[in-house]
């Protein structure tokens, strides 16, 4: 049975940042803003500098990212970043 919801984990060298579950995130990777729903094809690519949101249920959340690299597989987003700070 597939997953309701992405599970999502923002996390940098010093803490995670972020754990837990999303209706869609949008990143800043390196070349423009990437948009990822619920089945989402696998994919890794490589972090620019600016905002990501996590959108669950309506309500949103906002972080700064700058640097690293975010991975989708199988509804699981994997963000490592350099700088991630909620805003």
């Amino acid at each position: 049975m597939a997953a309701q919801r992405l599970s999502v984990a923002l996390i940098t060298a010093q803490s995670t940042v972020y754990e837990g579950e999303a209706d869609m995130v949008v990143a800043p990777a390196w070349d423009g803003e990437l948009g990822i729903l619920r089945g989402h094809a696998p994919l890794m690519a490589l972090l620019g500098s600016g905002e990501m949101r996590i959108t669950r249920g309506g309500a949103e959340e906002r972080f700064f990212v700058a640097g690293g690299f975010l991975q989708v597989a199988d509804d699981v987003v994997s963000v490592l970043s350099e700088t991630a700070e909620k805003r």
